[in-house]
């Protein structure tokens, strides 16, 4: 038996095609491998050697060659390391200097939009590189008729995707000792009694965050292992066994566990970190979550992000997230670099950007990959981030990514067998909402239709209502429930002629809408759903007409419908004038998420990608 310690990473030849390397540990205390327990020894086995970088001896002549770089949402940190580094020693390229640029969307956005060449971006914004984090996403490309991608993509550095769970909840469970099954994680989560058997009463039920596999890697993730755990191995997952009625029946099942989707990791840590900054428990927003190694490092070094974009460096939490790395494998990140072909790409920018792909697996490349908090392409991670994140040196069963076909299937699903909704959409129409955003709409008419297409998001089964709030002369808060709340199949057309004829109106009982739609929505509260408002907000509580609550009761009456029936309240902050803290503070005592367009002209943009969370 081959008794030093090995690893095995995954290196992407070409689109869809993916090799296994299993190599020895480098004598280097600084790194740490993955490591297969009792592994054969297998033949020819040896470390990636990295070349070192050829910068030029002086830069090219100006105007630089610039290379942009999309990037996903979860490894733009790491790309964004790796064009500093390229730009720090001079380049030549066809006699011209190179500066590399990068750039950043969600994962399901960017597929679609490599697929589409891009088509609200002048030629010279557009990529000449493309970056996710994951191959999977080169297959929903592929399935949605790019023919930009070359055949040439290498990975660049490695994150496996495993649960995370706060310390206190992984040592009650066992599972920081004993890793479980991802059948065992899902039976867990179905069970309302597990805290309390465990004599953890106040975490309440098992919550479990998952992202959306529409737009993040590890909402994918998520749906691999809950396909390949119903179907009894997670490693050799296919897209029959996706479309199969009782397979899907029983992912349908683990969806039920899950609190609501939303469009990065980044979003769940931060409301996991916000519980615990505000007196209480990480604990009392998430009991796991299914996420990326390198988004657990920064998680325990003190880094969160509210929208993905901006992130914000505290102090480390107290209570430290636990990597769980199940027996039966998980899936790793392995952030391709594909250079792309249009016609907006000239042949200096094509060679250009073969330069820099060739530098990312050079031994400077791969040190800012390390550096970023990625395992290399030899698996090796940084001794300071392993220690930070408590991740693994030595885990054991890194899966491959599925083939296209199951990656399409599961994409393809994913509408079916999701949690249903039960939403009401709240649409502040209070006089100002007649402001003028363009020579064509107003804030209100611009509002409707971002609400007309968010719905295309909802399908049979979700509960979907809509109402409207304003203050009459005589204090009465009108016009109040607009379309009740009922199932989308036989409401679209009624919810859409309510829409249509929404008309703006008097001054804004914000809180006292909030308290009295919270209250409804709580009626009608069911485990099996995401309970939930979308508020849409442009301006601050303003009720001069009759005494409404204020602010203190509304948070703590909110607080309150949480512990017992929780109603989550996303609120879209539109136009320059909207209380920006009041809504963030709406939407944290609730544990769902802020969104802005203080923009109105973005609202159907935020819109959107606040629907991504059904």
């Amino acid at each position: 038996m081959w008794t030093s310690t090995l690893a095995i990473i995954v290196l992407v030849g070409a689109i869809g095609t993916v090799g296994t390397l299993v190599v020895s540990a480098l004598a280097d205390d600084a790194l740490v491998s993955e490591s297969p327990a009792d592994a054969e020894t297998p033949d020819a086995v040896e470390l990636i050697e990295f070349a070192d970088d050829e910068p030029a001896a002086t830069a090219g002549s100006e105007p630089c060659t610039d290379v942009s770089v999309l990037s996903s949402f979860e490894n733009a940190g790491m790309v964004e390391s790796l064009a500093a580094a390229y730009n720090a020693s001079p380049r030549n390229v066809a006699g011209s200097c190179v500066t590399v640029s990068a750039s950043k969307e969600k994962s399901g956005l960017a597929a679609s939009l490599v697929a589409a060449g891009f088509p609200s971006l002048a030629d010279d914004a557009k990529p000449e590189i493309w970056l996710p984090d994951a191959t999977t996403w080169l297959d929903v490309a592929a399935d949605e008729g790019a023919t930009s991608l070359r055949a040439d993509g290498v990975s660049t550095g490695v994150s496996n995707v495993v649960l995370a769970m706060p310390e206190p909840l992984a040592a009650a469970i066992g599972w920081d000792a004993e890793p479980p099954t991802w059948a065992e994680v899902f039976d867990a989560a179905a069970d309302a009694d597990l805290w309390n058997n465990l004599g953890h009463p106040e975490w309440g039920a098992f919550k479990l965050g998952k992202t959306s596999p529409l737009m993040a890697t590890s909402g994918e993730a998520a749906m691999f292992v809950s396909f390949g755990a119903s179907a009894g191995d997670v490693a050799t997952l296919t897209a029959a066994q996706v479309e199969d009625p009782a397979i899907e029946d029983e992912v349908r099942e683990h969806e039920l566990a899950t609190s609501h989707y939303m469009a990065t990791p980044e979003h769940f840590l931060w409301h996991a970190r916000q519980a615990e900054d505000t007196g209480g428990s990480s604990a009392d927003f998430l009991s796991a979550v299914i996420v990326d190694e390198k988004s657990v490092w920064d998680y325990n070094r003190g880094i969160t992000s509210r929208d993905g974009i901006t992130r914000v460096e505290g102090e480390p939490p107290a209570e430290q997230l636990v990597p769980i790395y199940p027996v039966d494998g998980y899936f790793a990140a392995d952030n391709p670099a594909m250079r792309l072909t249009g016609d907006w790409i000239d042949p200096v920018e094509s060679e250009a950007a073969a330069d820099f792909v060739r530098f990312l697996r050079t031994a400077q490349g791969q040190e800012a990959v390390r550096a970023a908090g990625y395992r290399d392409l030899n698996g090796m991670l940084s001794g300071d981030v392993a220690e930070v994140g408590n991740l693994a040196q030595s885990p054991t069963a890194t899966l491959a990514l599925p083939a296209a076909d199951v990656v399409t299937a599961v994409h393809a699903s994913f509408p079916d067998v999701r949690k249903r909704a039960n939403v009401l959409f709240l649409v502040d129409v209070s006089g100002s909402m007649d402001e003028k955003i363009s020579a064509s709409d107003t804030k209100l008419t611009a509002a409707q239709d971002a609400i007309a297409l968010a719905l295309d998001h909802f399908t049979t089964g979700d509960q979907v209502g809509l109402a409207a709030f304003a203050q009459a002369p005589d204090g009465a808060m009108v016009p109040g429930t607009l379309s009740e709340v009922s199932d989308i199949e036989s409401s679209r057309d009624g919810f859409l002629t309510a829409l249509d004829g929404i008309t703006s109106m008097g001054d804004t009982p914000l809180y006292q809408a909030v308290d009295t739609f919270a209250a409804q929505q709580a009626e009608s509260w069911s485990s099996d759903r995401i309970n939930a408002i979308v508020l849409l907000s442009d301006g601050e509580n303003d009720a001069p007409n009759a005494p409404t609550i204020g602010a203190d009761e509304m948070l703590e009456n909110l607080g309150e419908l949480h512990h017992t029936t929780p109603v989550l309240i996303f609120t879209l902050a539109y136009g320059a004038d909207a209380d920006v803290d009041t809504l963030k503070s709406i939407s944290s005592a609730t544990g769902a998420h802020y969104y802005d367009a203080t923009d109105p002209t973005e609202v159907e943009a935020v819109l959107g990608d606040l629907v991504t969370s059904f």
